[in-house]
């Protein structure tokens, strides 16, 4: 009988980004009440337009909006296991944020993320930069979020793992 060896799932090591590749994470995520309410209640965000029914009902989209911050949260969150777990040194930024449509209770966040650039740090030995694009759509397929971040990221051969270090 042969030893068994654990397999550790992890992101993607900066060697392994290309541009223009784009990675689609799935499953998506059903956005809930219990979400909008807990999230924008731990981040003290009392706009009405995420907590009151009868307020936002008599505003122009009708219904309670889902809090765009955790649209945000949500869509970066569902790359991580695919793009950067135990792989990421640090975030470095996210820009260029919009929310061209509205996400509702039952509405599900699909997300997916295209390279835009890759590059060694000058500063940074054994580390890179990688930009990704990320697009969030609901199940209807109109895109609901858009992010652009910037990670550090480490190479294959100088990350922890690759020293023979464990954490």
């Amino acid at each position: 009988m042969t030893e068994r060896t654990g397999i550790v799932q992890r992101g993607l090591y900066f060697d392994e980004f290309a541009v223009g590749d784009v990675y689609v994470h799935r499953p998506g995520r059903t956005a809930t009440e219990t979400d909008n309410v807990l999230f924008s209640s731990l981040t003290m965000n009392a706009q009405a337009l995420h907590l009151d029914a009868a307020y936002a009902a008599t505003q122009p989209f009708g219904q309670r909006l889902m809090n765009s911050m955790w649209t945000l949260a949500t869509m970066v969150g569902a790359s991580v296991g695919q793009l950067t777990q135990g792989t990421l040194v640090a975030q470095l930024g996210l820009s260029d944020i919009a929310f061209p449509a509205p996400l509702f209770h039952g509405d599900t966040l699909y997300t997916e993320t295209e390279v835009l650039a890759v590059r060694a740090s000058a500063s940074r030995p054994g580390q890179g930069i990688v930009t990704l694009r990320h697009t969030g759509r609901n199940q209807h397929g109109e895109v609901v979020a858009t992010a652009t971040r910037v990670a550090l990221m480490w190479r294959a051969d100088a990350a922890p793992e690759a020293q023979g270090e464990t954490s």
